[in-house]
Parts: structure tokens; sequence; C-alpha cells
């Protein structure tokens, strides 16, 4: 009898776990002291999904976002409100680059952070980089549901949602990975990301036991 894949895990309803504590193991092992960075759009899922994802690989989970806000005692629209969006990119740069130099984890970023180039040398030297895509339509059903997107704050949220995609998706290519954040349970997405995690650090797919 054969080991379940991952995927045949998620489908049973087990979650998206690797397919044992070992291949946690073995994928922190091949990280080494880089962090898994998610990278995309607002409503892409990197917080909701970096967070299931670091608890799969037992490891520290970490968003930008609310670290930035934690830094400057405000939230992100009050930042905005108050000093603007270029104050607020360079609070978001010094913060991704000191969480980069604290060892492993998994950290989830802002819709804009992959955009400055110097972030991305940073999270090329000391992380593996995952853009979450998602269709517009995906987009648009998540952020409806919160109102805290500065960048939205506009008489058409669709039109301006569009105009980020057309201009960040060239962009947000250039990461190490890209994995489709589909309108599916969060837990098939994970495995996705384990799964093009895998093949990226190279490791051996171990040969299946017969029980």
């Amino acid at each position: 009898m054969s080991m379940p894949t991952a995927a045949e895990e998620t489908a049973s309803g087990c979650g998206a776990r690797p397919r044992a504590s070992t291949d946690a193991a073995a994928l922190r092992s091949a990280l080494g002291r880089r962090s898994i960075v998610l990278v995309g759009m607002m409503g892409a899922g990197k917080s909701s999904v970096g967070r299931r994802l670091a608890q799969a690989l037992e490891l520290p989970f970490v968003d930008a976002d609310t670290e930035i806000e934690a830094a400057a005692g405000m939230t992100i629209p009050e930042i905005f409100a108050a000093h603007g969006e270029p104050y607020f990119r360079a609070g978001e740069a010094r913060v991704v680059a000191r969480l980069l130099e604290e060892g492993p984890k998994v950290i989830a970023t802002g819709g804009g952070a992959w955009l400055n180039p110097e972030t991305r040398a940073r999270i090329g030297e000391a992380g593996v980089s995952i853009w979450l895509k998602a269709e517009v339509d995906v987009l648009m059903k998540r952020v409806r549901k919160r109102s805290n997107r500065p960048l939205l704050a506009s008489a058409d949220p669709e039109g301006t949602l569009r105009a980020l995609v057309e201009a960040r998706y060239p962009v947000y290519a250039s990461a190490d990975l890209t994995v489709i954040s589909r309108d599916a349970p969060h837990e098939h997405v994970i495995a996705d990301v384990v799964q093009a995690l895998s093949g990226r650090l190279d490791l051996a797919r171990p040969n299946e036991e017969q029980m």
C-alpha cells in the first residue's frame, strides 16, 4: 500500500500539511536561513494562505502590514492619510528588510512591496518569493469585504483595481514561483504552494513504500 500524496491528503480532508512531518523538515532544511515571501495583489490571500502555510511547515508567520502598523503606531489608512504613499513605501521597505534579517519564516507582504527594486533584491538574497496570482473578479470579490484599502478609495474601485493589476502583474511575474490563488478552499492553494516549493528547492521525492 503506497503512502498518500499531498494532493490526496488534501482531497481526503486531511488538510494541506506536507505528506509527513519529514516533508516539512526537508523543506525547512532546504530553505536554510531563507524565508518564504508571498507577494501579489491585495485580496490574493497572502495573509490567510501564509498563516496556514507557516503552520503546515512549522515556521513563524509574519504579516508585513501588521508589522508596519505596529512600528508606526497607526493603521495603514491613517499612515496614507497623514503622510502619503511615499512615506508608507519607505517604511514598508525597512520593515521587510528587517523581517528578512530575522531568519526563516513565512512573510506576507503588502501589494506594493514587490514593486520596490531594492526590496526585490533583498528578497532574492534572503528568501524564496511566491506570487499568489488571482483573477480580477476573484480579487474584487475578496476586497469588497474590507474597507481598509487606501488605494481603492476611489469613485471606481474596480477600475482602479484593474489598472493596478495591469501595472503590477508584469513585475510580480519576476517572483521565483507563481501559484494560482483560485476561488477554492485555502488548503488547495497551500498544497499547490508546497508542491511548487518542493520543485524549486529540488527536493527528491521519496520512493513509494510498499506496506
